[in-house]
């Protein structure tokens, strides 16, 4: 009876302590299975999952975008200037199926998220190369225009990182995107920034000026030549039979007016006027 009683408790505090170390994995990530210090190569998959406590546990990794801030860097440019401060995102993915060789690969250099108490797998590593691929890919752009060029300086980053990673571990890593969340540069290079900037605009306005004054002087010669050419047609219309045909007209009106009329004769008319001198 005793013997029954005893087999009965051990068969309950089995129960309980195999209970007490079950657990649910979230949808989109998998759990690391560790039995005697001994790591299983199989990944647990989302749902419940069993094991004995201080026997058999599983720890749970987030095979889903993971997030790595990198804050306050200040690298160089190419014109050996360092930047004040540079914020930057980058954003990476591990392969499910490769979580748990990278638990023994890089042991030690997994972190733990306080919020959702899943683990980062790798994300010491990312950091480093991260930080790495940024300082590297910051000395290729000038300081001056770093800032025109946020979107080439993070797709380079994103290029760099990856081809790193991949050239230790193809295919496990996926850096999905890299975000420029701020970048300052030194008080000197902004303000020089802000010279280039303003001369820059007062080169525009200088040019569409040029290109106005252009404009309207092409204007005023349009105008010049349709003048030109109007005396022109007007000159060659005016030939000699013509202007004398003219005097006479004139002459005549003179002719059939009263009274005296003084008419000034150009000494190379050919011909005699008739002029009315009244009665």
């Amino acid at each position: 009876m005793v013997f029954r009683v005893v087999i009965g408790m051990l068969i309950a505090l089995l129960v309980a302590l195999g209970l007490s170390s079950c657990g649910t994995i979230e949808s989109g990530n998998v759990g690391v299975r560790t039995t005697l210090g001994k790591v299983n190569p199989e990944e647990v998959e989302p749902g419940v999952y069993l094991g004995l406590l201080g026997i058999s546990r599983v720890q749970e990794f987030s095979a889903k975008e993971i997030g790595l801030d990198l804050n306050d860097l200040t690298p160089k440019a190419r014109d050996n200037l360092s930047l004040r401060d540079l914020d930057l995102t980058i954003y990476y993915r591990v392969a499910s199926g490769s979580i748990a060789d990278l638990y023994v690969k890089y042991a030690g250099q997994h972190t733990r998220d306080e919020g959702s108490k899943v683990n980062l797998p790798a994300y010491a590593i990312l950091q480093r190369l991260s930080r790495n691929a940024v300082y590297e890919q910051a000395s290729r752009i000038d300081s001056l225009v770093m800032h025109t060029q946020r979107d080439e300086l993070a797709a380079s980053i994103r290029k760099s990182l990856q081809a790193e990673l991949d050239a230790n571990d193809k295919g496990v890593f996926v850096v999905s995107r890299v975000v420029i969340r701020g970048l300052t540069t030194d008080p000197a290079i902004e303000k020089a920034i802000q010279d280039a900037v303003a001369a820059q605009k007062q080169l525009e306005t200088t040019k569409q000026r040029i290109a106005i004054a252009e404009a309207e002087a092409q204007v005023e010669v349009k105008k010049a030549e349709g003048i030109a050419r109007a005396n022109q047609i007007i000159n060659q219309s005016l030939t000699r039979e013509y202007l004398q045909h003219e005097s006479n007209l004139a002459l005549q009106k003179f002719a059939e007016k009263g009274g005296t009329t003084t008419v000034v004769i150009p000494a190379n008319m050919q011909t005699a006027p008739l002029i009315n001198i009244g009665k």
